[in-house]
Protein backbone atom coordinates (compact mmCIF):
# COMPACT_ATOMS: atom_id res chain seq x y z
CA UNK A 1 0.00 0.00 0.00
CA UNK A 2 0.85 3.46 -0.46
CA UNK A 3 1.97 5.65 2.26
CA UNK A 4 -0.22 8.74 1.72
CA UNK A 5 -3.29 5.57 1.74
CA UNK A 6 -1.41 4.33 4.61
CA UNK A 7 -1.34 7.87 6.16
CA UNK A 8 -4.46 8.53 5.57
CA UNK A 9 -5.77 5.54 7.26
CA UNK A 10 -4.34 6.29 10.28
CA UNK A 11 -5.19 9.51 10.77
CA UNK A 12 -8.78 8.20 10.68
CA UNK A 13 -8.26 5.62 12.95
CA UNK A 14 -7.33 7.80 15.15
CA UNK A 15 -9.62 10.63 14.57
CA UNK A 16 -12.18 7.87 14.57
CA UNK A 17 -11.45 6.66 17.74
CA UNK A 18 -11.65 9.92 19.60
CA UNK A 19 -14.41 10.91 17.89
CA UNK A 20 -16.11 7.43 18.88
CA UNK A 21 -15.15 7.75 22.15
CA UNK A 22 -16.26 10.97 22.48
CA UNK A 23 -19.74 10.52 21.05
CA UNK A 24 -20.01 6.96 23.23
CA UNK A 25 -19.60 9.62 26.16
CA UNK A 26 -21.99 11.93 25.45
CA UNK A 27 -24.67 8.44 24.44
CA UNK A 28 -23.82 7.51 27.98
CA UNK A 29 -24.92 10.79 29.70
CA UNK A 30 -27.36 11.11 27.45
CA UNK A 31 -28.86 7.19 28.07
CA UNK A 32 -28.67 8.10 31.60
CA UNK A 33 -30.59 11.23 31.98
CA UNK A 34 -33.46 10.47 29.95
CA UNK A 35 -34.00 7.13 31.53
CA UNK A 36 -35.24 3.74 29.77
CA UNK A 37 -39.10 5.53 28.91
CA UNK A 38 -36.92 8.74 26.64
CA UNK A 39 -34.72 5.93 24.85
CA UNK A 40 -37.58 3.91 24.02
CA UNK A 41 -38.59 7.39 21.97
CA UNK A 42 -34.83 8.03 20.63
CA UNK A 43 -34.75 4.60 19.49
CA UNK A 44 -37.93 4.60 17.48
CA UNK A 45 -37.03 7.41 15.54
CA UNK A 46 -33.72 6.29 14.79
CA UNK A 47 -34.05 4.33 12.08
CA UNK A 48 -35.68 7.17 10.46
CA UNK A 49 -33.22 9.42 11.33
CA UNK A 50 -30.62 6.95 9.14
CA UNK A 51 -32.81 6.85 6.14
CA UNK A 52 -33.02 11.31 5.84
CA UNK A 53 -29.52 11.33 7.03
CA UNK A 54 -28.54 9.22 3.83
CA UNK A 55 -30.73 10.78 1.45
CA UNK A 56 -29.42 14.61 2.55
CA UNK A 57 -26.08 13.53 1.61
CA UNK A 58 -26.83 11.36 -1.11
CA UNK A 59 -23.38 10.17 -1.39
CA UNK A 60 -21.85 13.63 -2.14
CA UNK A 61 -18.43 12.87 0.24
CA UNK A 62 -18.05 10.09 -2.01
CA UNK A 63 -18.95 11.19 -5.30
CA UNK A 64 -16.86 14.88 -4.75
CA UNK A 65 -13.64 13.19 -3.47
CA UNK A 66 -13.65 10.47 -6.41
CA UNK A 67 -14.19 13.76 -8.49
CA UNK A 68 -12.12 15.62 -7.29
CA UNK A 69 -9.44 12.76 -7.05
CA UNK A 70 -9.07 12.87 -10.89
CA UNK A 71 -7.44 16.28 -10.81
CA UNK A 72 -9.69 17.07 -13.66
CA UNK A 73 -12.04 19.58 -12.03
CA UNK A 74 -11.34 21.96 -9.22
CA UNK A 75 -12.59 21.84 -6.09
CA UNK A 76 -14.50 25.06 -6.08
CA UNK A 77 -15.88 24.09 -9.30
CA UNK A 78 -17.28 21.06 -7.41
CA UNK A 79 -18.21 22.68 -4.69
CA UNK A 80 -20.40 25.21 -5.85
CA UNK A 81 -22.16 23.16 -8.17
CA UNK A 82 -23.28 20.86 -5.90
CA UNK A 83 -24.39 23.55 -2.72
CA UNK A 84 -27.30 23.90 -4.91
CA UNK A 85 -28.44 20.64 -5.54
CA UNK A 86 -28.05 19.98 -1.96
CA UNK A 87 -30.19 23.21 -0.38
CA UNK A 88 -33.14 22.16 -3.07
CA UNK A 89 -33.19 18.70 -1.76
CA UNK A 90 -32.68 19.09 1.81
CA UNK A 91 -35.76 21.89 1.55
CA UNK A 92 -37.99 19.09 -0.35
CA UNK A 93 -36.90 16.49 2.63
CA UNK A 94 -37.97 18.93 5.70
CA UNK A 95 -41.24 19.87 4.26
CA UNK A 96 -42.26 16.00 3.57
CA UNK A 97 -41.43 15.36 7.03
CA UNK A 98 -43.29 18.00 8.49
CA UNK A 99 -46.23 17.10 6.51
CA UNK A 100 -45.78 13.60 7.56
CA UNK A 101 -44.76 13.62 11.32
CA UNK A 102 -48.21 13.37 12.96
CA UNK A 103 -49.27 9.91 10.61
CA UNK A 104 -45.47 8.49 11.21
CA UNK A 105 -45.22 8.89 14.55
CA UNK A 106 -49.28 8.08 15.35
CA UNK A 107 -50.07 5.32 12.62
CA UNK A 108 -47.05 3.93 11.65
CA UNK A 109 -44.61 3.79 14.52
CA UNK A 110 -47.34 3.43 17.47
CA UNK A 111 -45.31 6.29 19.93
CA UNK A 112 -47.34 9.73 19.39
CA UNK A 113 -44.42 11.42 21.30
CA UNK A 114 -42.35 10.38 18.33
CA UNK A 115 -43.16 13.42 16.53
CA UNK A 116 -41.85 16.39 17.37
CA UNK A 117 -38.62 14.87 17.87
CA UNK A 118 -39.15 14.00 14.01
CA UNK A 119 -39.55 17.55 12.73
CA UNK A 120 -36.60 18.50 14.68
CA UNK A 121 -34.57 15.80 13.13
CA UNK A 122 -36.06 17.35 9.61
CA UNK A 123 -34.14 20.52 10.92
CA UNK A 124 -31.14 19.37 11.31
CA UNK A 125 -30.75 17.76 7.28
CA UNK A 126 -29.01 21.16 5.78
CA UNK A 127 -26.73 21.17 8.08
CA UNK A 128 -25.22 17.63 7.75
CA UNK A 129 -25.32 18.28 4.38
CA UNK A 130 -23.01 21.24 4.08
CA UNK A 131 -20.94 19.50 6.44
CA UNK A 132 -20.70 16.37 3.62
CA UNK A 133 -19.80 18.12 0.80
CA UNK A 134 -16.76 20.10 2.33
CA UNK A 135 -15.63 16.60 3.97
CA UNK A 136 -15.76 15.40 0.29
CA UNK A 137 -13.59 18.29 -0.77
CA UNK A 138 -10.65 17.03 1.52
CA UNK A 139 -11.51 13.06 1.15
CA UNK A 140 -10.27 14.12 -2.91
CA UNK A 141 -7.47 15.84 -1.81
CA UNK A 142 -6.39 13.23 0.23
CA UNK A 143 -6.81 15.11 3.27
CA UNK A 144 -7.53 13.31 6.17
CA UNK A 145 -6.86 15.53 9.28
CA UNK A 146 -9.42 18.28 8.67
CA UNK A 147 -12.12 15.64 8.20
CA UNK A 148 -10.82 13.74 11.59
CA UNK A 149 -10.25 17.65 13.77
CA UNK A 150 -13.31 18.69 12.63
CA UNK A 151 -15.16 15.41 14.05
CA UNK A 152 -13.10 15.67 17.28
CA UNK A 153 -13.82 19.11 18.10
CA UNK A 154 -17.33 18.90 17.11
CA UNK A 155 -18.09 16.13 19.62
CA UNK A 156 -15.55 17.85 22.00
CA UNK A 157 -18.17 21.02 22.07
CA UNK A 158 -21.21 18.72 21.78
CA UNK A 159 -20.31 17.01 24.63
CA UNK A 160 -19.99 20.15 27.06
CA UNK A 161 -23.52 22.02 25.01
CA UNK A 162 -25.11 18.67 26.32
CA UNK A 163 -23.96 18.47 29.98
CA UNK A 164 -24.90 22.40 30.14
CA UNK A 165 -28.95 22.14 28.55
CA UNK A 166 -30.40 18.63 28.73
CA UNK A 167 -30.51 18.48 32.36
CA UNK A 168 -32.52 22.11 32.10
CA UNK A 169 -34.85 20.92 29.48
CA UNK A 170 -35.55 17.66 31.64
CA UNK A 171 -38.05 19.42 33.75
CA UNK A 172 -40.37 20.69 30.92
CA UNK A 173 -40.42 16.35 29.89
CA UNK A 174 -38.89 13.52 27.77
CA UNK A 175 -40.54 14.75 24.36
CA UNK A 176 -39.02 18.29 25.08
CA UNK A 177 -35.64 16.88 26.15
CA UNK A 178 -35.33 14.40 23.37
CA UNK A 179 -35.78 17.32 20.83
CA UNK A 180 -33.61 19.74 22.19
CA UNK A 181 -31.26 16.52 22.11
CA UNK A 182 -31.65 16.49 18.37
CA UNK A 183 -31.26 20.14 18.36
CA UNK A 184 -28.20 20.79 19.21
CA UNK A 185 -26.67 18.67 16.25
CA UNK A 186 -27.38 21.95 14.75
CA UNK A 187 -24.85 23.61 16.65
CA UNK A 188 -22.42 20.68 16.84
CA UNK A 189 -22.41 20.65 12.64
CA UNK A 190 -21.98 24.20 12.65
CA UNK A 191 -18.89 23.99 14.45
CA UNK A 192 -17.82 21.56 12.31
CA UNK A 193 -18.39 23.63 8.72
CA UNK A 194 -16.25 26.54 10.46
CA UNK A 195 -13.36 24.12 11.38
CA UNK A 196 -13.00 22.60 8.06
CA UNK A 197 -12.72 26.11 7.02
CA UNK A 198 -9.45 26.68 8.65
CA UNK A 199 -8.03 24.24 6.55
CA UNK A 200 -8.59 25.56 3.47
CA UNK A 201 -5.23 26.91 1.62
CA UNK A 202 -4.15 30.54 3.08
CA UNK A 203 -4.05 31.61 -0.71
CA UNK A 204 -7.62 30.28 -1.12
CA UNK A 205 -9.89 32.62 -2.65
CA UNK A 206 -13.44 32.85 -4.44
CA UNK A 207 -13.69 34.47 -7.05
CA UNK A 208 -18.06 35.19 -9.04
CA UNK A 209 -17.14 33.07 -11.25
CA UNK A 210 -16.28 30.35 -9.43
CA UNK A 211 -19.69 30.25 -7.68
CA UNK A 212 -21.99 30.02 -11.39
CA UNK A 213 -22.96 25.94 -11.16
CA UNK A 214 -21.94 23.46 -13.73
CA UNK A 215 -24.34 21.45 -15.19
CA UNK A 216 -21.87 19.05 -16.58
CA UNK A 217 -20.10 18.89 -12.96
CA UNK A 218 -23.07 18.53 -11.37
CA UNK A 219 -24.12 15.24 -13.95
CA UNK A 220 -20.99 13.30 -12.93
CA UNK A 221 -20.92 13.89 -9.49
CA UNK A 222 -24.76 12.94 -9.20
CA UNK A 223 -23.90 9.81 -11.74
CA UNK A 224 -21.10 8.37 -9.23
CA UNK A 225 -22.99 9.66 -6.10
CA UNK A 226 -26.57 8.13 -6.36
CA UNK A 227 -25.22 5.12 -7.34
CA UNK A 228 -22.93 4.95 -4.69
CA UNK A 229 -25.32 6.07 -2.05
CA UNK A 230 -28.26 4.09 -3.19
CA UNK A 231 -27.03 0.99 -1.28
CA UNK A 232 -27.34 3.17 1.07
CA UNK A 233 -30.56 4.26 1.06
CA UNK A 234 -31.91 1.20 0.63
CA UNK A 235 -30.34 0.05 4.02
CA UNK A 236 -32.04 2.72 5.70
CA UNK A 237 -35.52 2.08 3.88
CA UNK A 238 -35.16 -1.41 5.12
CA UNK A 239 -34.00 0.08 8.79
CA UNK A 240 -36.80 2.44 8.53
CA UNK A 241 -39.33 -0.28 7.86
CA UNK A 242 -37.73 -3.07 10.26
CA UNK A 243 -39.99 -1.11 13.40
CA UNK A 244 -43.33 -0.46 11.57
CA UNK A 245 -43.23 -4.33 10.32
CA UNK A 246 -41.89 -5.30 13.84
CA UNK A 247 -44.55 -3.60 15.38
CA UNK A 248 -47.28 -4.56 13.48
CA UNK A 249 -46.53 -8.44 12.93
CA UNK A 250 -45.86 -8.35 16.72
CA UNK A 251 -48.68 -6.50 17.94
CA UNK A 252 -51.48 -8.65 14.96
CA UNK A 253 -49.76 -12.26 17.24
CA UNK A 254 -50.20 -10.81 20.27
CA UNK A 255 -47.43 -8.69 21.93
CA UNK A 256 -47.81 -5.71 23.54
CA UNK A 257 -47.05 -2.16 21.37
CA UNK A 258 -45.20 -1.24 25.13
CA UNK A 259 -43.02 -4.51 24.98
CA UNK A 260 -42.15 -4.19 21.32
CA UNK A 261 -40.85 -0.53 21.91
CA UNK A 262 -39.18 -1.94 24.92
CA UNK A 263 -37.49 -4.72 23.38
CA UNK A 264 -36.70 -2.67 20.15
CA UNK A 265 -35.03 0.16 22.39
CA UNK A 266 -33.22 -2.50 24.13
CA UNK A 267 -31.95 -3.99 20.88
CA UNK A 268 -31.32 -0.58 18.49
CA UNK A 269 -29.84 1.35 21.39
CA UNK A 270 -27.79 -0.98 23.78
CA UNK A 271 -26.79 -3.95 21.68
CA UNK A 272 -26.75 -2.41 17.87
CA UNK A 273 -24.80 0.66 20.02
CA UNK A 274 -22.34 -1.80 22.00
CA UNK A 275 -21.21 -3.67 18.34
CA UNK A 276 -21.18 -0.63 16.16
CA UNK A 277 -18.56 1.07 18.07
CA UNK A 278 -15.43 -1.06 15.87
CA UNK A 279 -16.78 -0.03 13.11
CA UNK A 280 -15.09 3.32 12.96
CA UNK A 281 -11.96 1.34 12.07
CA UNK A 282 -13.65 -0.08 9.04
CA UNK A 283 -15.21 3.56 7.86
CA UNK A 284 -11.92 4.72 7.72
CA UNK A 285 -10.11 1.99 5.92
CA UNK A 286 -13.32 2.16 3.54
CA UNK A 287 -12.89 5.91 3.16
CA UNK A 288 -9.42 5.64 2.49
CA UNK A 289 -9.54 2.84 -0.33
CA UNK A 290 -11.67 5.19 -2.17
CA UNK A 291 -9.13 7.57 -3.77
CA UNK A 292 -6.33 4.98 -3.40
CA UNK A 293 -8.22 2.37 -5.41
CA UNK A 294 -9.61 5.14 -7.80
CA UNK A 295 -5.79 5.86 -8.81
CA UNK A 296 -4.78 2.09 -9.38
CA UNK A 297 -8.20 1.32 -11.35
CA UNK A 298 -6.95 -0.43 -14.35
CA UNK A 299 -3.51 -1.95 -12.24
CA UNK A 300 -5.64 -5.37 -11.28
CA UNK A 301 -2.79 -6.88 -9.02
CA UNK A 302 -2.19 -3.37 -7.10
CA UNK A 303 -5.88 -3.07 -6.79
CA UNK A 304 -5.98 -6.73 -4.93
CA UNK A 305 -2.86 -6.16 -2.82
CA UNK A 306 -4.86 -2.90 -1.12
CA UNK A 307 -8.03 -4.99 -1.18
CA UNK A 308 -6.53 -8.58 0.35
CA UNK A 309 -4.89 -6.42 3.24
CA UNK A 310 -7.83 -4.21 4.13
CA UNK A 311 -9.80 -7.10 4.08
CA UNK A 312 -7.20 -8.63 6.33
CA UNK A 313 -7.43 -6.32 8.71
CA UNK A 314 -10.93 -5.53 9.41
CA UNK A 315 -11.45 -9.21 9.60
CA UNK A 316 -8.51 -9.80 12.40
CA UNK A 317 -10.15 -6.30 14.46
CA UNK A 318 -13.35 -8.06 14.19
CA UNK A 319 -12.68 -11.03 15.63
CA UNK A 320 -11.00 -9.49 18.36
CA UNK A 321 -14.04 -6.83 18.98
CA UNK A 322 -16.44 -9.31 18.65
CA UNK A 323 -14.91 -11.89 20.96
CA UNK A 324 -14.87 -9.89 23.46
CA UNK A 325 -18.43 -8.47 23.56
CA UNK A 326 -19.03 -12.14 23.93
CA UNK A 327 -16.88 -13.19 26.81
CA UNK A 328 -17.07 -9.55 28.45
CA UNK A 329 -20.50 -8.63 26.93
CA UNK A 330 -22.55 -8.19 30.72
CA UNK A 331 -19.08 -5.80 32.25
CA UNK A 332 -19.14 -3.71 28.49
CA UNK A 333 -23.11 -3.17 28.74
CA UNK A 334 -22.77 -2.25 32.52
CA UNK A 335 -19.95 -0.03 31.91
CA UNK A 336 -21.52 1.63 28.77
CA UNK A 337 -25.16 1.99 30.02
CA UNK A 338 -25.46 0.83 33.59
CA UNK A 339 -27.45 -2.11 32.71
CA UNK A 340 -27.34 -6.12 31.40
CA UNK A 341 -30.19 -5.16 29.65
CA UNK A 342 -29.91 -6.92 25.82
CA UNK A 343 -26.89 -9.29 26.98
CA UNK A 344 -28.08 -12.46 25.22
CA UNK A 345 -28.89 -10.49 22.30
CA UNK A 346 -25.28 -9.10 22.16
CA UNK A 347 -23.67 -12.56 22.76
CA UNK A 348 -25.78 -13.78 19.70
CA UNK A 349 -24.78 -11.26 17.03
CA UNK A 350 -21.44 -11.05 18.37
CA UNK A 351 -20.98 -14.77 16.76
CA UNK A 352 -21.44 -13.29 13.30
CA UNK A 353 -21.10 -9.29 13.53
CA UNK A 354 -17.59 -9.66 12.64
CA UNK A 355 -18.58 -10.27 8.82
CA UNK A 356 -21.01 -7.24 9.47
CA UNK A 357 -16.86 -5.25 9.50
CA UNK A 358 -16.19 -6.29 6.37
CA UNK A 359 -19.06 -4.89 4.64
CA UNK A 360 -17.74 -1.09 4.29
CA UNK A 361 -14.14 -2.45 2.03
CA UNK A 362 -15.54 -4.08 0.26
CA UNK A 363 -18.39 -1.52 -0.71
CA UNK A 364 -15.91 0.98 -1.28
CA UNK A 365 -13.59 -1.19 -3.38
CA UNK A 366 -16.73 -1.77 -5.60
CA UNK A 367 -17.63 1.61 -5.98
CA UNK A 368 -13.81 2.58 -6.61
CA UNK A 369 -14.28 -0.21 -9.48
CA UNK A 370 -17.08 1.01 -10.77
CA UNK A 371 -19.51 -1.66 -9.38
CA UNK A 372 -21.73 0.66 -7.35
CA UNK A 373 -24.38 -0.59 -9.15
CA UNK A 374 -23.56 -4.22 -8.21
CA UNK A 375 -23.54 -2.79 -4.29
CA UNK A 376 -27.06 -1.32 -4.63
CA UNK A 377 -28.26 -4.61 -6.29
CA UNK A 378 -27.09 -6.88 -3.09
CA UNK A 379 -27.70 -4.28 -0.59
CA UNK A 380 -31.02 -4.31 -2.08
CA UNK A 381 -31.79 -8.56 -2.36
CA UNK A 382 -30.20 -8.53 1.70
CA UNK A 383 -32.87 -5.90 2.76
CA UNK A 384 -35.89 -7.86 0.95
CA UNK A 385 -34.89 -11.26 2.16
CA UNK A 386 -34.18 -9.45 5.60
CA UNK A 387 -37.93 -8.05 6.19
CA UNK A 388 -39.42 -10.93 4.52
CA UNK A 389 -37.57 -13.40 7.05
CA UNK A 390 -38.38 -10.85 9.80
CA UNK A 391 -41.89 -10.94 8.55
CA UNK A 392 -42.02 -14.71 8.21
CA UNK A 393 -40.24 -15.00 12.08
CA UNK A 394 -42.75 -13.27 13.36
CA UNK A 395 -45.30 -15.32 13.05
CA UNK A 396 -44.03 -17.70 15.35
CA UNK A 397 -43.99 -15.44 18.69
CA UNK A 398 -40.34 -15.51 19.25
CA UNK A 399 -40.00 -11.60 19.59
CA UNK A 400 -37.25 -9.44 18.34
CA UNK A 401 -35.24 -12.98 17.82
CA UNK A 402 -37.03 -12.19 14.44
CA UNK A 403 -35.44 -9.42 13.58
CA UNK A 404 -31.99 -10.97 15.05
CA UNK A 405 -32.05 -13.93 12.91
CA UNK A 406 -32.93 -11.61 10.21
CA UNK A 407 -30.08 -9.63 10.59
CA UNK A 408 -27.53 -12.20 10.37
CA UNK A 409 -29.07 -13.81 7.25
CA UNK A 410 -28.85 -10.32 6.02
CA UNK A 411 -25.16 -9.52 6.81
CA UNK A 412 -24.05 -12.85 5.66
CA UNK A 413 -25.86 -12.45 2.30
CA UNK A 414 -24.07 -8.99 1.24
CA UNK A 415 -20.88 -10.52 2.37
CA UNK A 416 -21.14 -13.25 0.24
CA UNK A 417 -22.33 -11.49 -2.72
CA UNK A 418 -20.23 -8.79 -2.71
CA UNK A 419 -16.80 -10.91 -2.34
CA UNK A 420 -18.20 -13.20 -5.00
CA UNK A 421 -18.33 -9.98 -7.18
CA UNK A 422 -14.47 -8.94 -6.24
CA UNK A 423 -12.96 -12.23 -6.70
CA UNK A 424 -14.41 -12.09 -10.47
CA UNK A 425 -13.86 -8.70 -11.46
CA UNK A 426 -9.15 -10.21 -10.49
CA UNK A 427 -9.83 -13.56 -12.41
Amino acid sequence: MGKRFIKSTIILIIGGFLTKLLSLIIRIYFTRVIGPEGIDIYAIIMPTYSLLTSICQLGFPIAIASVIAKGEKTGKKVFFSIIPVALILNGLLIFVVILGAKYLSHQLLHEPRAMYPLICLALVLPFISIASIIRGYFFGKQQMLPHSVSNILEQFFKFFIVIAILPHLLQYGLVFTVSGYILISIISETISIIIFLFFLPKNFSIKKRDMHPDLGTIKEVLSISIPSVGGRIIGNIGYFLEPIILTFILILVGYSSEYIIREYAIYNTYVIGVLIVPSFLMSALGTALIPEIAKYEKQKDKVKTIFNRAILYAFGLGIVANLSFFVFGKEILNLIFHTSDGLTYLKVLSLFFTFYYLEAPMASTLQALGHAKYALRTTTIGIITKLVMMTILSLFKIGIYSLIIAEIIFILMVVCLNYYKIRQIYQ
